[in-house]
């Protein structure tokens, strides 16, 4: 008879109960902050004074952020990403995105004991063999990977090895099932809009992000279209390094710069005045940069770089813009990205009945019984797929009887469309975050006009302000 060891038979039922464990975990904090609001609701329904109402509402939302914050730092993996969602200005209290927006970049790393042996299974050689260098501590670690500095034997240029960290495909999944239920509750009781879809979506997209060899391909093919489209890309991409390559292990070229939320430190670091006109300039061309890269990327090529959450956009010499990790990327169809281009230029042209037939033509099915349909239904499009909210509205606010997805039901929403949502929504942060308000609407129109011309839904009469389209929105766009 083989003899039982006890150790391997505990970690076996730990490894087993895990994923019941962390289910019960999540259950109880997300029922606790609901029905912790649903009780200031109620309360705030019968308060007549505004000013307390609104204390009300504050201090709910401020013990709220503080349990939000203890489940995704305790829970980590998925809800990190959770917390880059939701931790925005415009889509949340201020409360939150004060507490959230510290974990974008805070995810627990994996020892180099653990790294090392990773590393050394997937490449079938020791880390001495492939390096001259590699640094022990992590340049960074997320929810699926960390980063490391190295140097590869031979090559005098640092490389950026990333490397996933192990076991935690499993426990994401059931994370993101447990989230699927509890938004079709929501969808049910509070929340007039299809958020299961958006949550299988994320569960589309997370699942990719755990093959880097899609990853590097992904990197490649829009490091080209990038380069391809314009005189000098408007944001630089690394370079895959395609020998030292596996699902888990990814190997690129090392961009000095530096983070994103670290930007005013440095400008203030440099003596520059934060809010002076040489600072203003610099967060302009950024932002430009981001904006023209996403716009070529959604409209004209429709496979585009899906994640651009602070943690992943790194600031370079000469206000110059690096955009990082391609684990989540999107590739829409034909039928939407040109409905999506028509929809911008609703928004663009604030025209609700063209904003109603892009809605049907996405697949947007919505149900309303208010009073001024048409310009409601713009409303929601500015809120969900522009930067630059609509006149009185400063977050989306679900609960509010006066909010735009409280007085239209979206019944159906395509799931594909959930990652130029999340795109929208994470420039809209970045835009807020560097004191700029800015349409990227307006600023992607030629774009939209190109490609719905393109593909014969505009003629030339129907783009404004120029005699000769097509020469006219390349030079828009190429500046050529």
């Amino acid at each position: 008879m083989v003899p039982l060891d006890l150790k391997e038979f505990q970690e076996n039922v730990s490894t087993q109960f895990r994923p019941w464990k962390r289910s019960f975990q999540f259950w109880v904090r997300a029922v606790d902050i609901y029905t912790g609001y649903k009780v200031v609701q109620v309360r705030a329904n019968f308060e007549k004074n505004a000013a307390k109402r609104d204390a009300v509402w504050e201090n709910q939302h401020q013990l709220a952020a503080d349990k939000i914050y203890n489940m995704c730092t305790h829970l980590g993996g998925f809800f990190l990403k959770v917390a880059q969602i939701i931790g925005k200005p415009d889509l949340a209290p201020a409360a939150w995105v004060k507490r959230l927006v510290t974990l974008c970049d805070q995810a627990p790393a994996t020892p180099y004991s653990v790294v090392k042996v990773v590393l050394e299974k997937e490449l079938g050689r020791s880390i001495d063999e492939l390096f001259e260098r590699f640094d022990a501590d992590p340049l960074g670690s997320a929810s699926i990977a960390q980063v490391h500095r190295a140097r590869l034997k031979g090559d005098k240029i640092d490389v950026v090895v990333k490397v996933q960290h192990p076991g935690v495909q499993d426990l994401m999944m059931t994370d993101i099932r447990n989230l699927q239920a509890f938004a079709l509750y929501m969808q049910k009781t509070d929340i007039k809009f299809d958020l299961f879809s958006v949550t299988k979506e994320m569960e589309k997209q997370i699942g990719y992000e755990f093959d880097f060899l899609r990853e590097a391909d992904a990197m490649e093919k829009i490091r080209r279209f990038l380069y391809a489209n314009n005189k000098k890309s408007p944001v630089q991409v690394p370079r895959v390094i395609r020998n030292i390559l596996t699902r888990r292990v990814l190997v690129m070229e090392y961009i000095d710069g530096i983070p994103i939320l670290k930007l005013e430190d440095e400008i203030a670091k440099r003596g520059i005045n934060p809010a002076g006109k040489v600072a203003a300039a610099a967060k302009q061309n950024i932002l430009k940069s981001l904006t023209l890269a996403y716009g070529q990327m959604i409209l004209k090529s429709g496979f585009f770089h899906a994640d651009p959450h602070p943690g992943n956009i790194l600031i370079c010499r000469g206000s110059e813009v690096a955009l990082l990790d391609y684990g989540q990327v999107k590739d829409l169809p034909e039928k939407l990205r040109l409905g999506y281009a028509n929809l911008v230029l609703a928004i663009a042209d604030n025209d609700p009945i063209k904003a109603l037939e892009s809605y049907r033509e996405l697949g947007i099915n919505t149900l309303t019984k208010c009073k001024d349909e048409q310009k409601e239904l713009l409303r929601l499009a500015q809120t969900m797929f522009d930067t630059k909210l609509p006149p009185g509205v400063t977050m989306l606010q679900p609960f509010s009887e006066e909010s735009s997805i409280k007085k239209i039901a979206v019944q159906a929403f395509p799931e594909e469309l959930f990652s130029v949502l999340r795109t929208v929504h994470l420039l809209r942060g970045l835009s807020v975050g560097l004191g700029i308000n800015y349409s990227c609407a307006e600023q992607w129109r030629p774009i939209a006009e190109e490609a719905l011309f393109l593909a014969g839904r505009l003629t030339d009469k129907d783009i404004k302000g120029s005699s000769r389209p097509r020469r006219g929105i390349l030079k828009r766009i190429f500046g050529s």
